[in-house]
């Protein structure tokens, strides 16, 4: 008889090359045995490949769920973060933030208390949700760097504020996206340092010792590093040479094809090395299919087959990140020629291993048993996932046929 709580895995490993067998028992990886003989024939193009679940550190929404929703109440907020969390599972991304962005104090603690009653209440989000990304509201007010966050909210870093916030959330702020030339940043940097929350840098307009005295204060990470900026730039200094040129600070990075051109993927990959990290960025209209849609802001956006999701009045505009992160690994190992098991990394264990995240990340016997299986075409960048488990039980794939446009 077989054992329900026993899940068999085959197919090749990402990071090693090798075929394995993977059994978790119990939520976790129990054991993994090499089935490949000596000269066996390399991947072919329907090779099973087996990785890690993905870990996103910045997720808005997916799947027509957002985190951010406004004009709900408590009840629909809880039920939007369950959902979502079940749509970013299919995906192929098996821990995530859930982000918070700049808003007024109540709006921003509905928002966190909405995730820990999801948390309290239900076991598979409690297990995706590795820890809250609040990005903002401690941001730059100006335009460009401010990017798509409301000027009307945009303020100075307030310990108060936070520690209410924090909170509300149950102690789950994990990490924090703020602008170092706010007063009083550098102080509130070493407390988040203190309190053990990731501080990063992020839509700012800094100069180079602000960026220098936030690392000093204990600031680890550039957000979505060359988005978030003006749209021009002096030659040098500016912010963004400051944090490429700064090997204590990791740095995430957008790669849908559309935030950056892949020349500065290729720079960042190179200057950054193992510190860069790959993140999806993903709006609410993200996994849902090609097509014009109104979003809860009132403007018109059009999302292309490509990914690419844009204002309908100004096409050359971004309105957000359309991709799942598994998307983000596929076209990064297109754009830099990197081997799979790079790509897989920066959306794996260096992500967990930046916010402290024990027991996720890797395939390890005792490790949670998150696993992804995809088709890869190298070619292509196209990472096609087959199954997802989460705790070795089955979450996905993805039916992005079966999800209706909302208009």
């Amino acid at each position: 008889m077989t054992d329900p709580n026993t899940t068999i895995i085959e197919g090749r490993r990402a990071d090693t090359g090798r075929r394995i067998r993977l059994v978790a028992n119990g939520g976790f990886v129990a054991s993994m045995e090499e089935t490949e003989s000596p000269g066996q024939a390399a991947a072919g193009p329907d090779e099973l490949w087996i990785a890690p679940g993905f870990v996103d550190l910045q997720i808005n929404g997916y799947g027509g769920e957002d985190i951010n929703l406004t004009g709900a109440d408590m009840h629909q907020r809880v039920e939007t973060v369950k959902r979502l969390v079940r749509a970013v599972l299919a995906s192929g991304t098996t821990s995530f933030c859930p982000t918070v962005i700049t808003a007024s104090f109540e709006q921003m603690k509905d928002c966190m208390t909405a995730v820990r009653l999801a948390c309290e209440q239900d076991e598979l989000t409690a297990s995706a949700v590795a820890g809250i990304h609040m990005e903002g509201p401690y941001i730059s007010g100006e335009n460009g760097p401010r990017g798509a966050h409301p000027a009307e909210h945009v303020r100075d870093p307030d310990w108060a504020e936070f520690s209410a916030w924090q909170e509300a959330s149950g102690d789950r702020i994990r990490l924090v996206t703020l602008a170092p030339e706010r007063p009083g940043a550098a102080e509130f940097i070493r407390k988040l340092t203190e309190a053990g929350v990731v501080a990063s840098i992020g839509h700012t307009a800094a100069d180079h010792d602000h960026i220098a005295a936030a690392v000093e204060a204990g600031a680890r990470m550039s957000t979505h590093l060359g988005n978030g900026a003006h749209p021009q730039l002096p030659r040098h200094p500016h912010y963004i040479w400051s944090q490429l040129a700064e090997d204590r600070l990791a740095a995430s990075v957008i790669c849908d094809g559309h935030h950056l051109h892949f020349s500065v993927v290729n720079v960042m990959h190179k200057v950054k090395g193992e510190t860069l990290l790959l993140v999806s960025d993903a709006v609410h209209l993200a996994g849902l299919p090609p097509g014009t849609y109104r979003t809860h802001v009132g403007g018109e956006v059009e999302l292309l087959p490509s990914g690419r999701l844009h204002m309908v009045d100004n096409p050359n505009l971004l309105a957000g990140s359309a991709v799942s992160l598994a998307d983000c690994v596929g076209r990064f190992a297109q754009m830099t020629g990197s081997p799979l098991a790079t790509a897989v990394a920066m959306a794996t264990d260096r992500p967990a291993r930046l916010l402290g995240c024990a027991g996720i990340g890797t395939l390890e016997i005792g490790q949670a048993a998150d696993v992804v299986t995809f088709r890869w075409n190298a070619e292509a960048g196209k990472l096609d996932v087959q199954a997802v488990y989460k705790r070795g039980r089955l979450v996905g794939p993805e039916r992005r046929g079966e999800i209706v446009p909302r208009t």
